[in-house]
Formats: C-alpha cells, structure tokens, sequence
C-alpha cells in the first residue's frame, strides 16, 4: 500500500531564548506549536523572526496562548486545560533548561532557582506526553553538586524522572561536528516513548552526519576566519550605526567563503554590525595582545599571567581568536574575546555568525546589561551566547524526524501484515 505524503512533525520549545533550536527544526522540516521565553528581550527576537510576516520560518501559534513573553511555571498554572488537550498529539518537547546555575564558568549553586526550572520541564512532559523529549544543557549538568552531606546530579535525577516512560540516552557532543565554527560541548538527552523501541539515537546522529555535511556542503570542522573574515572593519571600513545613535558599525561587501554564503542567503544587508567604543589606549592594549599572542601560539586559550600582570588586566577568560580553527564556546561577556586581527572584541553578528545564525536572524533588545540587571536581563550578546547553535540542532532535527517517522513506517508494516494475515486467514476459512 503506497504511503502517503509524510505529515511534518510537531514540536513545542520550552525555555526557547532567542529560538535557536526553534529554528534549526523548522530547518529540518519541523513543525514549531509555540514557544515559551519569559524574557522580553530573548521573546522580542523570538517574535521578530519566527512570529512575523515574510520570514522563512514560523510557528503556528495557538490562538489561545498570547504572543507574549511567559515563564514555564505561569504557563502551568494558567493553561494548564489547554495543555492538557495536547496530551500524546505533539511528537517532540524541546529545551534547554537555564544552564548558568550548571555552567562550570559560573559558581555552580545546586540551588540556583534556575537549576529548579527542569522540574518544570519534567512536569510539561508528563502533561504533553511527548513521543520524543530533547534536552541540551552544559557540560556541568552532568557533574555533581554537594550539599552538605548530599549529594545531587541532575542528570541522574532527570534520567530517573523519565525512567518509567521513556528510553532516555545521552551523550557530550562537540558542536563542530555540524560544521558549527565553534568548539562548543554541551550535553543531550534524547528520550523516546519506551514503546518506540528506539535504540541509538546518537549513533543514528553519527551515521547520517556526512550526508547533513554534504547536504549543505560543508566541510567540518569550519574555521571562525571563514566564517567571519567578510564582517572585518579592513575590508568596507566603517559607517555611523544604522540604529545606535554615538557608535559606529561595520560596512557590509559580501560573503567571500562558502560558509558566509550559507549564512548570507536571503539577506543583503545584515544586521547587529555594531562596534564597540574603544578607547585609544584600549585599542593599542589589544594590538600588543593580539600581536604576542599570535608570537607565542596562544590563541584561542586565555592569555597567561604574565600578560595579565604586563597590561594590568584581572580578566582571567580573556582570549584571542584563532582564524584557523573553530572559536572556543561564545559566552555571554562581549569583552572575553578579542578579533584574531582587529583590535577590539567581536560584534553581536560575528557572534551569530559563530553561532551558525544565518544573517536574516535580527537580535532584539539591548546589547549588554550590567550590574544586578545581568541576573534579570537577557541582552543581545547573552542570546546569541545561550542559544543552541541552528546548524546543529537541524542535524538533531533530521535525525528525530528520521527515527520518529521510521516507527510510522514500522506500525505500518506491522499493520499491513496484520491485516494480510487476517484476509488469508478468511479465504482459507471460506474455501468449501
């Protein structure tokens, strides 16, 4: 029995940020329910791009949930009806819980009440029912807390959580596996609906990651020069910020790479060029920088002692690019990386870029916050900075829709034989 035309999968982003998961499933075919992101500034880019007219990709939004920012712990309490109507109708619950409370660059409190919005989580899939769960975090949510004579690890709490109904597997991925230019690890979990009997995911991952690559034809891993040398100050100059009054921003000529080509598809002019105003003495500092971390090989990794105490500085993660290699992990402080030619630090679109945004992508809100805001707000470079990087979670996207559709096409086979078997069962039973 030929099959019909395959339905696209569903999925619901929780904790969604600036939609970077989002948009690497919409990219791989999925279907985007909505979005839950109590940020204004995080939800303002969310909308801006996969809420508007005229953009690639979009939700499809129920009517009864407003266009609006909204906490995971509100949402529960105030559509929980609503959520519970979805039960078993949508295939896969995303998200990666807040990871600054797991994140070994931070102080790592087992009790950071962020650390307790994967409870929440825990709690919407039990409601939803999922087929399949997604989870990314950091590499420290793997790690274990200590308090006082207890100790806690939320990797094992959540596997335990999911033990009854799902098949949980997971695994450490460096994301420039997908051709991500950047060395970023961060930690999955891939659940399924035990009934499923899904094995492997992330073999699956591996085994289909050289047909995503040539796919896009992309060569892993992708050097951050590739992908940022188009977005240097040396290349067009520079020109008055197009929505900054008092600063500049870079001039834009053209993709030179492939990569760059990939990103700049469908937009001639990016946004989020926008420079920072260093002073004089700032920018001879950062030229001396990059000048001897070039000399002495260190590039990539922060810059040592001796050259914190030579310039004064007390920055332990200040680091200089590597053109040749993937960036290290973009963290949410624009100032922990400096340009590997320019000196001065990187733009919200070169972060992008190393994030894998495409240039389309805009970033709303402010671009920094400071002081108690920081723990509050979540500015431009934080977004770009938490969010999953596109490339990879399009590869993770096919690869779910590869093993969620492959059950279909088992249940169908099983139920063709079924029935061939019950019709040969009649004829014989019919016969004189």
């Amino acid at each position: 029995m030929p099959r019909s035309p395959a339905k696209s999968l569903t999925f619901i982003d929780a904790f969604a940020g600036c939609g970077g998961l989002s948009l690497g499933l919409m990219q791989a075919g999925l279907t985007g329910r909505f979005a839950i992101e109590h940020d204004k500034f995080a939800f303002g880019t969310l909308k801006a791009n996969l809420l508007a007219e005229r953009t690639p990709y979009n939700y499809v939004w129920p009517r009864w949930l407003p266009k609006e920012p909204i906490g995971i712990v509100e949402l529960l309490t105030n559509y929980r009806a609503r959520l519970e109507e979805l039960s078993g109708s949508v295939d896969i619950l995303v998200g990666g819980p807040p990871c600054q409370g797991f994140s070994s660059a931070g102080r790592r409190q087992h009790d950071d009440p962020r650390n307790q919005l994967f409870e929440s989580y825990l709690n919407l899939v039990d409601i939803i029912k999922p087929k399949a769960v997604l989870i990314e975090n950091v590499r420290g949510f793997t790690l274990d807390f200590s308090d006082g004579d207890e100790i806690k690890n939320f990797s094992q709490a959540l596997r335990a959580r999911l033990s009854d109904a799902y098949t949980t597997h997971e695994q450490l991925l460096d994301l420039s596996i997908f051709g991500v230019p950047q060395a970023r690890t961060r930690y999955f979990v891939l659940a399924f609906r035990a009934e499923l009997n899904v094995s492997d995911p992330f073999a699956h991952l591996q085994n289909r990651l050289p047909s995503f690559l040539r796919s896009l034809r992309l060569n892993a891993p992708v050097s951050s020069g590739s992908a940022i040398s188009d977005l240097e100050i040396g290349r067009a100059g520079r020109q008055p910020s197009t929505e900054s009054k008092g600063f500049e921003e870079t001039r834009y000529a053209g993709p030179l790479t492939h990569y760059q080509k990939l990103m700049n598809a469908g937009c001639n002019a990016p946004t989020n060029l926008r420079l920072a105003r260093h002073t004089e003495s700032i920018v001879s500092r950062f030229k001396e920088i990059i000048e001897l971390s070039h000399a002495a090989g260190r590039l990539n990794i922060s810059i040592g002692a001796e050259m914190r105490a030579r310039f004064g500085i007390k920055k332990m993660a200040l680091r200089v690019l590597d053109p040749d290699r993937p960036s290290p992990t973009i963290t949410s402080m624009p100032d922990d990386l400096l340009h590997y030619s320019e000196p001065r630090t990187l733009t919200v679109r070169e972060n992008a870029r190393l994030q894998s945004f495409p240039d389309w992508y805009t970033f709303q809100g402010k671009y920094t916050s400071g002081g108690h805001l920081r723990k509050q707000e979540v500015p431009r470079f934080t977004q770009v900075a938490n969010a999953v990087p596109p490339l990879a979670a399009r590869a993770i996207g096919e690869t779910l829709a590869d093993l969620l559709r492959g059950d279909d096409e088992m249940s169908r086979s099983k139920i063709d034989s079924r029935l061939h078997s019950i019709k040969q069962r009649t004829e014989v039973s019919a016969q004189p």
